[in-house]
C-alpha cells in the first residue's frame, strides 16, 4: 500500500486505514485509488476473511478535500479518473466493518455506507453535506441511504445536510454500534476476528450477494434464488466442517471463499 492508506493483517482481518491525518483524511483521487487498491488486495488474499476500515487521527473522512472541490468548481484540471466504480466495496466478497472514529461527511459517509457494518465512536459527527455545497446525493447514496434508514430519514439527512452525532445515528440505524472512542477500533477488530475465526468465508460471501442482490427483486424470486443457493451450500465441504466443529466443540477450519459459489 502507499502512505495514503495503511494496511495491516491481524488474525484473518485486514485493517485498512485512511491516512491523511494532516488533512483529517479528506478525500482525493489519489486517496480513492489507494483505498480501492487496499480493498482489492484484501479481496485477493485468501488469508483475509474480514476487513475493518477506519481513519487515522481523530477523523474518519470529512468529505472531499476542499482544494480539490475548488479546482473542480472553477474548471481546474481533475486527476485522471479511476475506472473502478465507487460501489466496488459492495462487490468485495468479504465483510467490511467501518470504524467511524470521528468526522464522517459527504464522500466519507458514502464510503461508510458502502461497508456492511458500521461502528462509531461516541460523539462522532456524521452528515451527508452535499446540499449545503450545492451538490446532489452522489455515488449511489440515494439508493443506499433509504435502504439503511428508510425513505423519510434519508430525505431528512440528504435535504437538510444536518449533522447527527453517533448516538442519533444509532437510533436511525445508520450505525450498528456506538463505542467509547478508545474502545472503537478494538471493538470493530474483535467483531471482525470473530467472523474470521468462526464463520464460513463462502457462506458470508454468498449472504452478502444475497442481501444486496435481493433488494430489488420480489419475495418469490428471492426465495427461488435462496433455494438454489441452499442446495449448492449442502454440496460444499463447509457444511460438514461446521457440523463437525460444533459436535467436537472446536474451532472450525473453513476453506477460503469458493469463487464458484459467487455470481458474476
Amino acid at each position: 500500500m502507499t502512505d495514503l492508506v495503511g494496511y495491516e493483517l491481524d488474525a484473518g482481518v485486514a485493517l485498512v486505514t485512511l491516512n491523511r491525518p494532516e488533512r483529517h483524511n479528506a478525500w482525493t483521487m489519489e486517496l480513492r485509488a489507494a483505498y480501492l487498491d487496499a480493498l482489492e488486495a484484501a479481496r485477493d488474499d485468501e488469508s483475509v476473511r474480514a476487513i475493518v476500515v477506519t481513519g487515522a487521527g481523530d477523523s474518519f473522512c470529512p468529505g472531499a478535500d476542499m482544494e480539490m472541490l475548488s479546482g473542480a468548481s472553477s474548471g481546474g484540471e481533475r486527476a485522471a479518473a479511476d475506472e473502478r466504480p465507487e460501489t466496488l466495496p459492495l462487490s468485495i466478497p468479504k465483510p467490511l466493518i467501518c470504524a467511524i472514529n470521528g468526522a464522517c461527511a459527504g464522500i466519507g459517509l458514502v464510503h461508510a455506507l458502502m461497508c456492511d457494518i458500521r461502528f462509531a465512536a461516541e460523539g462522532a459527527k456524521l452528515t451527508t453535506a452535499f446540499a449545503k455545497v450545492g451538490l446532489i446525493a452522489e455515488y449511489g447514496s440515494s439508493w443506499l441511504l433509504p435502504r439503511v434508514v428508510g425513505t423519510a430519514n434519508a430525505l431528512d439527512l440528504l435535504l437538510s445536510a444536518r449533522v447527527v452525532r453517533a448516538e442519533e445515528a444509532r437510533t436511525l440505524g445508520l450505525v450498528n454500534r456506538v463505542l467509547p472512542p478508545d474502545e472503537l477500533l478494538e471493538g470493530a477488530m474483535e467483531y471482525a476476528r470473530v467472523l474470521a475465526r468462526d464463520v464460513s468465508p463462502t457462506a458470508m460471501a454468498v449472504i452478502k450477494q444475497q442481501v444486496y442482490g435481493h433488494l430489488d427483486v420480489g419475495l418469490a424470486e428471492a426465495k427461488a434464488d435462496s433455494d438454489r443457493l441452499m442446495a449448492e451450500a449442502f454440496d460444499r465441504p463447509d457444511l460438514a466442517e461446521g457440523v463437525a466443529a460444533f459436535t467436537e466443540r472446536r474451532a472450525p477450519q473453513f476453506p477460503p471463499v469458493d469463487p464458484s459459489a459467487l455470481s458474476g
